[in-house]
């Protein structure tokens, strides 16, 4: 099992405010990544900082995302890419790699992701939400964190 799990945690629309990334090689998490990112204009809505706690003041001195994103690149390219809600992360990237003017197949990577959502719905789990998964196979998660949410994420796709 060799994959990366990302997780993104958002100010507003598809602006991202956290990344957490995990590499896994051959079942064992190698490397772990995360940073706090600049949004466009610093701005967030009410709403995402009560779910993750994130604000303005946080991400004051953080860099923009095209700053970091040698090293996400570095982290993704050409790999298996796993997030929780894939379709959430995965169009939260394209969007901001956009933005950027950086190109998506640069990347080298699916357009497709894995997805542990649809994998422990399709075993039965209801909900399938990331805190209810973990709970039920005892994975350790401090929820809307992004690298806790993307460690998580991989123990959840390794224990499959």
């Amino acid at each position: 099992m060799t994959f990366t799990a990302i997780d993104f945690e958002t100010a507003i629309y598809h602006h991202i405010c956290a990344v957490g990334i995990v590499t896994v090689e051959n079942g064992v998490i190698v490397d772990e990544y995360q940073a706090l990112i600049q949004p466009p204009n610093n701005r967030y809505n009410w709403y995402n900082i009560q779910v993750h706690g994130i604000t303005e003041r946080d991400t004051a001195k953080a860099p923009f995302f095209v700053e970091l994103y040698p090293e996400i690149k570095k982290r993704l390219f050409g790999r298996t890419v796993v997030a929780h809600n894939e379709v959430f992360d995965r169009n939260v990237l394209k969007k901001t790699m956009a933005d950027y003017g950086l190109d998506y197949s640069d990347l080298s990577i699916s357009d497709r992701w894995e997805c542990t959502v649809k994998i422990y719905r399709s075993k039965g789990f209801r909900p399938a939400s990331l805190d209810a998964c973990c709970r039920i196979m005892e994975i350790d998660l401090n929820h809307h964190q992004a690298l806790s949410d993307a460690r998580a994420c991989a123990m959840l796709f390794l224990n499959k």
